[in-house]
């Protein structure tokens, strides 16, 4: 993600939604065309070490989500392995 970014192309990815705050979700979220941006401070945000900020480029909207809540990336199911 952060390679592609870097190069100016865009990807898509889901991830299930999450709202520490609220403690709820909206379920998987599709975002078909997404670049990356600069990570965000832990000076503002306690927990920028654990989430990924992106800018949605069809709607120019800047979102973010957690890590371990990313499922697929450009169609691709991802594993995750403790070892």
């Amino acid at each position: 993600m952060r390679k592609l970014s870097k190069q100016g192309k865009s990807f898509s990815f889901t991830f299930m939604s999450y709202s520490i705050s609220r403690g709820t979700t909206d379920g998987i979220i599709e975002v078909q065309s997404a670049r990356l941006r600069k990570r965000g401070s832990s000076d503002f945000n306690q927990y920028a070490e654990l989430q990924e900020e992106y800018v949605n480029t069809k709607n120019g909207e800047p979102r973010r989500f957690w890590h371990c809540c990313l499922l697929s990336l450009n169609g691709q199911s991802l594993k995750f392995s403790t070892e």
